[in-house]
């Protein structure tokens, strides 16, 4: 997998690349370490999020999930291979970590701050080994913070951690980015990796399927280049670099599905008997590309999975993965979902779009003390005697393309806020103020119309106030009213 440097590219090309230190994100009262309950180290992300929702009624599409093109020997994969990885856990007493950039950087490239930096974390497991392969995945959860650091291209060298890119998600969170945070993880589709994957500890739980939705890859040749169809869908916010290539017609983020009415008990494997279950009733979110591979399904590093009993090829196997792949189908519609706690709800993406990364200015001029912080998805004042007012001018709403604001949209602008620190939203149409929301405090929102007028004409800047004798953080949230 190539990342998608695409979709922020512009964003690191017109910033300094800096080196940046953020601080560490506050402790949930949660236990993540749970043997049970959602968010927790087995069993991660919220009840109501895309993995642990299950479709009702799903309407299945006619695209297929075409055969390699280049190696038709080659067999779908299911496998703990060189892509996948291993989640490890972070605990209270592990020790800190700096990861530095690649040799020829100036840092790990982050995403969601638009910066190559270091990254500094406050705790990292001795037992850390990346995936083997170029892509060297590896996800940490640091169950203190509900923290999932996802880090792609990561290595050891002589004691020296090194990465290329780097982004995070919370344990307890949807799993998935949104319009403001659309990167959440080393996967293309900005999904963290461990999101999906087959654990170790659920291989042989005895229940008869997974209880989530899979994690699935596919090549390029049935993958959407984002002209004739969508390159990406919801719940994805992203797709590969190189996605104009693609000659397929599935996006990045779909929904894949096998129909109510495969006959599961006609499989050989009872592995794969598991797979196709779960593929009956969850399916699987396509995370991320592969070469040549018809599909991928992830297990996690180390779990001694096989399809092949005893090692030796099994021709039946190789039957039954491609029934699974004849089979299975994009779903275009849904009439709801059920949660994990088996409560029916319809939901929606989520539509947050607005984002507070960028420079931070002085209202004076200068660089001020503020800075976005991506753990706290905010800008963030030290302690002060005095108000300090800060500027964010390129500042950028959402190129997620599902969550951008439509002309004429009713549009809600709220505060989340605290130590007193306010938020201040204007939006400029050919430099015009058409929309001016005053400061805001912590709970506060105005509703307001966006501007019927082209996307490249609008215009967004945030000003923001600290709060007095305290340390504050401010953050303005935009979504659909």
């Amino acid at each position: 997998m190539k990342i998608c440097f695409s979709r922020f590219g512009a964003l690191l090309s017109a910033i300094s690349l800096a080196s940046a230190v953020v601080s560490a994100p506050v402790a949930a009262a949660e236990n993540y370490t749970a043997a049970s309950g959602w968010g927790t180290f087995k069993r991660p992300f919220a009840a109501d999020s895309p993995w642990n929702s299950r479709p009702v009624y799903p309407v299945l599409g006619t695209a297929i999930v075409k055969k390699p093109l280049y190696n038709p020997t080659w067999i779908p994969s299911v496998s703990a291979g060189a892509l996948s990885l291993t989640v490890f856990m972070a605990k209270a007493g592990d020790p800190p970590i700096t990861i530095y950039g690649k040799t020829g950087t100036s840092g790990v490239a982050d995403p969601d701050t638009g910066y190559y930096r270091t990254i500094n974390l406050p705790r990292w497991p001795a037992s850390v080994v990346p995936a083997n392969g170029g892509d060297g995945h590896a996800d940490i959860v640091d169950t203190v913070s509900g923290v999932i650091h996802s880090f792609y291209q990561l290595k050891n060298t002589n004691g020296k951690w090194t990465a290329s890119m780097y982004s995070w998600s919370r344990l307890d969170g949807s799993g998935f980015g949104n319009g403001a945070h659309w990167s959440q993880g080393a996967r293309a589709s900005g999904a963290p990796s461990m999101a999906g994957i087959i654990r170790k500890h659920e291989i042989d739980d005895g229940m008869p399927y997974y209880t989530h939705a899979l994690a699935m890859t596919l090549p390029q040749h049935t993958l959407a280049n984002g002209i004739s169809h969508p390159s990406y869908v919801a719940p994805a916010t992203s797709t590969d670099n190189y996605a104009s290539y693609n000659t397929g017609t599935i996006p990045m983020g779909a929904l894949m599905m096998l129909p109510a009415g495969f006959d599961t008990n006609s499989l050989s494997s009872p592995k794969l008997r598991k797979i196709a279950s779960t593929l009956k009733l969850w399916g699987a979110y396509v995370v991320d590309s592969n070469f040549d591979t018809a599909y991928g399904i992830h297990v996690e590093s180390g779990a001694g999975f096989t399809l092949m009993p005893g090692g030796r090829w099994d021709t039946n196997v190789v039957a039954d993965l491609e029934k699974i792949r004849a089979a299975l189908r994009q779903v275009v519609s849904v009439s709801g979902w059920v949660n994990g706690n088996a409560v029916n709800y319809y939901k929606e993406p989520a539509q947050d779009t607005l984002s507070m990364r960028g420079t931070w200015m002085l209202a004076t001029g200068g660089k001020g003390p503020g800075s976005f912080d991506t753990w706290q998805q905010s800008v963030v004042f030290p302690h002060t005697t005095t108000k300090i007012s800060q500027v964010n001018y390129n500042n950028e709403i959402s190129k997620v393309g599902w969550a951008k604001p439509v002309a004429g949209k009713r549009m809600r602008f709220s505060s989340v806020s605290s130590g007193g620190a306010t938020i201040r939203l204007q939006v400029r149409v050919g430099g015009k103020v058409v929309v001016d929301s005053g400061y805001l405090g912590d709970g506060s929102a105005t509703v307001f119309n966006w501007p019927s007028a082209a996307a490249s004409n609008v215009a967004v800047t945030l000003l923001a106030e600290s709060g007095v004798n305290t340390a504050s953080r401010t953050r303005g949230v935009l979504t659909f009213d």
